[in-house]
């Protein structure tokens, strides 16, 4: 994939950003071409927030359109993002 093209990376170690990166985890990538010059990615981190990152934390992966679609939601407003509700009604043992 050609580096302007990057949409999406995989985190192989936080170099420090122990807050904000986790290892093994896929993150979105902003299109940034001036931090790109400088070896850096736009990174929605943990906090939802895009930061700048050194590219050698990461990887490029290319990702199946189900889970492109997935990332492309506002966590926000997804269903997933929400804890379950526990229900009001007792349960027959």
């Amino acid at each position: 994939m050609a580096r302007g093209r990057r949409q999406f990376v995989l985190c192989v170690r936080n170099g420090g950003y122990k807050a904000s990166l986790e290892p093994r985890k896929v993150y979105r990538v902003l299109s940034d071409a001036e931090a790109e010059r400088d070896s850096l990615l736009r990174v929605i981190d943990e906090s939802g927030e895009d930061y700048l990152f050194p590219a050698s934390l990461f990887v490029s992966i290319d990702l199946p359109a189900g889970a492109k679609a997935a990332f492309a939601r506002n966590p926000a407003r997804s269903e997933i993002s929400h804890p379950a509700r526990r229900s009001s009604r007792t349960t027959m043992r």
